[in-house]
């Protein structure tokens, strides 16, 4: 699933915006403003002067409010400067949240549908999995390792410049087997219970639905007992696939270590793992966590399971 953000590179974006306000709200405090008081200063020095001297002359001038209005026009900011001043600080905490806290996403296509549907509004937590530098996203700091049944943000393989967001089947080391729909993980059969059929109201048809237990991870899943296990024509050419063999029935793949092995949870229309291969741990954007709101469905909000 392709996930977009409104502009595009958000991030590089953001940063661009914040070192351009930046500089220029720390030119203004430590140079600007003090020119500007400096060339006050001179003026109300010039302005006391003739103000003395027209005393000294005889001639009483009204003199209310234009001392401090001379003061006040000088020291005003020019509008670039105070825009960018006032821009600045909201800035820089947008690039701070989002870049190391929480970001949000926007679900637009259905391969994780139950558990995420088109234009649920969702928030991924960036430190969770490790700090990592914004947008070269760097990993500096380690502090957890994606789990099996986490669902991750992550970079596509194929294109650096798209945010996937897919279900976390295989760890480094597993051995995978998916085989007539039924997943096997390190030579344990995952568990299926069969629920009630899911209406999918993009195409006003039922879904065989199903409650998976990934290894202890218990979430719905959808299949259409119409497709194949996979579509043996659309697998690519990804790097490492000598760790996956490929039947008629199935397939099987030892995940390579730094990597994960990725499958929507809306099995029968999900490009994944299955197709484009591992997702290296360079290429981890984060764990989605909360539906924060859905203009469609106000019932979405909530935790993601």
């Amino acid at each position: 699933m392709n996930l977009q953000v409104i502009l595009g590179n958000f991030a590089l974006i953001l940063f661009v915006l914040m070192v351009i306000t930046g500089v220029i709200w720390f030119l203004d405090v430590f140079y600007l403003a003090k020119q500007r008081r400096a060339a006050a200063d001179r003026a109300l020095a010039e302005y006391d002067a003739r103000s003395a001297r027209l005393t000294a002359d005889g001639i009483k001038a009204d003199n209310t409010g234009n001392r401090a209005q001379l003061e006040a026009g000088i020291l005003r900011q020019p509008t670039w400067i105070e825009y960018s001043g006032s821009f600045f600080p909201v800035i820089a905490l947008v690039f701070f949240l989002r870049s190391f806290l929480y970001e949000p996403f926007k679900i637009p296509s259905s391969s994780m549908v139950p558990t995420l549907l088109v234009g649920d509004l969702i928030l991924v937590n960036k430190f969770t999995y490790g700090i990592r530098l914004p947008v070269i996203n760097k990993k500096v700091i380690q502090i957890n390792d994606p789990q099996r049944g986490d669902v991750m943000v992550f970079k596509y393989p194929l294109d650096m410049s798209q945010d996937y967001i897919k279900r976390v089947i295989g760890v480094p080391g597993d051995k995978i087997t998916y085989e007539n729909k039924r997943l096997t993980v390190n030579g344990v059969e995952v568990q299926y219970t069969a629920m009630d059929d899911y209406l999918d109201d993009e195409r006003l048809v039922y879904r065989k639905q199903y409650q998976e237990n990934l290894t202890g991870i218990s979430h719905r899943i959808l299949n259409n007992a119409e497709e194949p296990t996979y579509k043996r024509d659309s697998v690519l050419a990804f790097p490492q696939n000598e760790n996956c063999t490929y039947r008629y029935e199935g397939f099987t793949c030892v995940v390579p270590a730094g990597n994960y092995f990725m499958m929507g949870d809306n099995r029968d229309n999900s490009a994944d793992s299955r197709y484009w291969g591992f997702v290296p741990d360079k290429n981890i954007v984060g764990k989605a966590f909360f539906v924060w709101m859905n203009l469609g469905n106000l019932r979405r909000i909530g935790g993601i399971h």
